[in-house]
């Protein structure tokens, strides 16, 4: 279901970027960190403890980051920092304002401009989505609604992929994917349960609901988010790269930990990186400032209408261990303290956006892991949610019981 396109001239000239293999000692190239935030005299009792935010990111680079970006906010004082290199090879210090891949914090998006068109009254989040697109969605899924596309309990499986290892995914990097091929492939499959009982992530139900935007608007997918979302609230370096494996301006080097066979570790440079598999789900390209200024607008209400807007912040009923809402998820920390967030994670890059429901505090960061697709938590990411969300010195109370996962 892979189009490759992509000449085998363009895949060997990057070859000599793509293949960077540098070791890494412990404590090498580490970088300055830079940190703003309020005069000390002035941080009122809620305002982001910068001690805590300060040593989650001291030591980068290190063997699972190379670099971050953080800012922090919300009603009681904000945060900036970073720290890091840009890329490997030079060990120059990190760009704060980079722009990154930024994953699947794109479903976000996509789910904000379905439910605009669900308070315009042009969809019916209960209504099947094979009533929009009836040429694409079969027999097998008509009962699938959009809003069980939008909280990812619709039962549709993944779409076929290059396989389960880095190097199968690297190996085609370069390929070209259509969106509705991707459909194809997985509503060529069985059902993975009834839909509306169970909730298994996956890009492709934001595959179908970008498809869907395509069809009720007559525009394309990225037009559409330019037009609903990116213009009216001025996020100038935010953009979808559709078949460009670059990252367009200034942007920090990704890179993947290989483990070789004498035991060390080779870090390739994986920067430059086609996307066209994720699409609607995670093909995003931001910056920390375009993602925080999308929060804070969202949660606020002035990109999604209120009676659609409790859509993300409501679980499907009677779905057992359901976190996710639409283009959300819901997570609470020990001391009881609800988070809505999204996570995203692209070869070379971590993301998140989370604040609380009250816009009291908010976090995005991106973080340039080394094993961004790894089951686990980047312990660097980990580090700055914690700190994000502790009001004291102590690391320990409103730490999160658990950890999102990097989708």
């Amino acid at each position: 279901m892979r189009i490759r396109t992509r000449t085998a001239a363009r895949a060997t000239a990057l070859a000599t970027v793509l293949t960077l293999t540098l070791a890494l000692p412990t404590g090498a190239l580490a970088a300055p960190l830079s940190a703003t935030s309020a005069d000390p005299a002035t941080v009122p009792d809620t305002a982001p403890n910068a001690k805590a935010l300060r040593a989650a990111l001291a030591g980068l680079p290190d063997a699972t980051a190379t670099a971050a970006l953080v800012r922090v906010g919300g009603t009681g004082g904000s945060w900036r920092g970073s720290a890091g290199v840009h890329d490997l090879e030079s060990g120059r210090a990190a760009d704060p304002n980079a722009r990154f891949r930024a994953g699947s914090t794109t479903k976000a998006v996509t789910a904000a401009v379905v439910l605009q068109l669900a308070a315009e009254d042009e969809v019916d989040l209960g209504s099947p989505a094979r009533r929009y697109l009836p040429d694409l969605i079969p027999a097998a899924y008509e009962r699938v609604t959009v809003r069980q596309l939008l909280n990812h309990t619709s039962g549709i499986p993944a779409a076929e992929g290059p396989g389960t290892t880095f190097e199968e995914w690297y190996a085609h990097r370069f390929d070209l994917n259509s969106p509705r091929a991707m459909v194809i492939s997985a509503t060529g499959e069985k059902p993975e349960f009834t839909p509306g009982t169970q909730q298994h992530y996956l890009n492709i139900n934001y595959t179908v609901l970008g498809l869907l935007i395509e069809r009720i608007t007559g525009h394309s997918y990225e037009q559409e988010t330019a037009r609903r979302i990116f213009a009216p609230l001025g996020m100038r370096h935010t953009y979808f790269p559709g078949s460009d494996p670059d990252i367009r301006g200034p942007h920090n080097h990704g890179y993947q930990a290989v483990p070789r066979a004498d035991g060390t570790t080779e870090y390739r440079d994986v920067t430059v990186w086609g996307t066209t598999d994720s699409w609607a789900a995670g093909a995003m390209i931001s910056t920390t400032a375009d993602l925080e200024r999308f929060l804070t607008a969202l949660f606020s209400g002035r990109v999604v209408p209120r009676p659609q807007l409790e859509e993300m912040f409501s679980l499907p009923a009677g779905v057992p261990g359901a976190t996710m809402s639409a283009g959300l998820q819901q997570y609470v920390t020990d001391d009881g303290t609800e988070l809505w967030l999204k996570s995203g994670g692209r070869w070379g890059y971590n993301s998140v956006i989370a604040a609380t429901r009250d816009l009291s505090r908010t976090l995005v960061y991106s973080v340039n892991s080394t094993d961004a697709k790894a089951k686990g938590m980047n312990p660097v990411a980990e580090r700055i949610l914690r700190a994000a969300f502790t009001p004291s010195p102590d690391p320990q109370p409103g730490a999160p019981r658990s950890t999102p996962p990097a989708s």
